[in-house]
């Protein structure tokens, strides 16, 4: 059996639907965020990067790197093996005291990514519940459907923040079934942001506990940046708050917050934390300073949502698709794989503009889109040149315009000679 075959022909299926990816080798320049060297074919070249989930710099902030190379420089690069083995080091320690603290909750825990916290703590949390129903939104993101899907429990799926449908499955479960109510603060591809006080008032009427995915937000919302949970008051009638320090913090990791008994339970039955290698000193290090910075400091935020404003209406003004959203995320419709490959290959080489293309199964079939996440660093300057490459972008490639009648004419130099794009839709 030649079993390399079943993988070129996996590979094959995603070129033929147009939505192989391609990741472009970028080196990000402390100092002049947001630009990165991009490097393709021997080739370097500096270009402005429009999709970065550092959404506030946090990566390049000279406090955080201060924090990260003392940590290297007195207690070594890695944490030694997993907390069951090597213990659990000091800056983890202080860590989620520090995390517990910025959601008020009585306990945090760590984990080595997003993905991993989510799906390690949801299994683990409805296993330890007997005859538990997971009530998930549907649009959840991947690692909260795969913790789903490892717990083995029964789900409804609710339709994306339609309450009505909620309540109804909440009623029909029973008031004495434990239920877990799974969901987003932030919806990364859309931008909207859940009801999540009514969902709590929900969860309180029918005798079901609560689980919110604050990725998206934490950092960027609230007095102290914990956010959506921080900005509504809410920290307290949500049971357990996940989050990320690899978006708005800058770092990398995820976790928890929840009360004590909760914690000690996901610390104690989840194999996803109990089998990984702890969190480095120096990566632990730095999410402490960037949390504690922008638990005091409204200034990135402040920043930041003037520019994402300003991008929004400049696009808009411009009759590019904006699709509507009510956060820092600001989709661009495409609507097709191929087109969205191409337009972002397109920015790339004529205009040194880098943005990933987002495709299915990220989005679901014929709402291909850009998404763009200004920061406090990309300046009216920056909104301007993107939004005139996007309309050469449009032209060029025959994408419809918001008004259906726009068309910009193009000059010589943005005929379309993509080589990116050979690569795969």
């Amino acid at each position: 059996m030649k079993y390399d075959s079943f993988f070129q022909e996996a590979i094959g299926r995603l070129h033929t639907e147009k939505r192989y990816r391609v990741f472009a080798d970028l080196e990000r320049i402390v100092g002049i965020f947001p630009r990165a060297i991009w490097r393709n074919g021997g080739m370097a070249r500096e270009v402005t990067v429009w999709c970065s989930n550092d959404y506030l710099g946090m990566g390049q902030h000279a406090d955080v790197i201060n924090a990260l190379c003392h940590a290297a420089t007195t207690v070594g690069a890695g944490a030694g093996g997993t907390r069951n083995i090597s213990g659990t080091h000091h800056y983890l320690v202080e860590l989620e005291k520090e995390l517990a603290d910025l959601h008020n909750k009585e306990a945090g825990l760590v984990f080595t990514s997003g993905f991993v916290s989510n799906e390690a703590s949801i299994s683990t949390i409805v296993r330890l519940l007997p005859n538990c129903l997971i009530l998930s939104d549907a649009f959840n993101h991947a690692s909260m459907i795969d913790g789903i899907r490892r717990s083995g429990a029964k789900k409804k799926i609710f339709r994306h923040n339609d309450l009505v449908h909620l309540e109804n499955l909440l009623k029909t479960a029973g008031h004495e079934r434990a239920k877990l109510i799974v969901f987003e603060s932030v919806y990364s591809m859309d931008g909207d942001i859940a009801p999540a006080a009514a969902i709590a008032d929900l969860a309180k009427k029918y005798n079901a506990m609560t689980y919110i995915d604050e990725v998206h937000a934490v950092g960027m919302y609230g007095p102290h940046g914990g956010g959506i949970t921080d900005r509504d008051n809410l920290t307290q009638r949500i049971d357990i708050i996940e989050g990320t320090l690899a978006k708005a913090y800058g770092t990398f990791g995820g976790y928890i917050t929840a009360s004590k008994s909760i914690i000690d339970a996901v610390r104690s039955y989840a194999p996803g934390f109990i089998f990984t290698t702890a969190l480095p000193p120096s990566i632990a290090a730095a999410a402490i300073t960037a949390i504690r910075h922008l638990k005091t400091s409204q200034k990135e935020r402040m920043m930041q949502q003037r520019q994402v404003q300003k991008t929004k209406d400049v696009l808009t003004q411009a009759a590019l698709p904006v699709m509507p959203s009510e956060t820092h995320i600001v989709p661009i419709l495409v609507g097709d794989p191929d087109l969205c490959k191409k337009v972002t290959d397109y920015l790339l080489e004529k205009h040194n503009i880098y943005i990933q293309p987002i495709n299915y199964p990220t989005v679901p079939r014929g709402t291909e889109r850009l998404r763009i996440t200004p920061t406090p660093f990309h300046d009216n300057g920056l909104i301007e040149t993107l939004k005139n490459a996007l309309l050469k972008a449009w032209s060029a490639l025959n994408i419809p315009f918001a008004d259906k009648q726009h068309y910009l004419p193009l000059e010589n130099n943005d005929i379309i000679t993509l080589t990116v794009s050979q690569a795969g839709g």
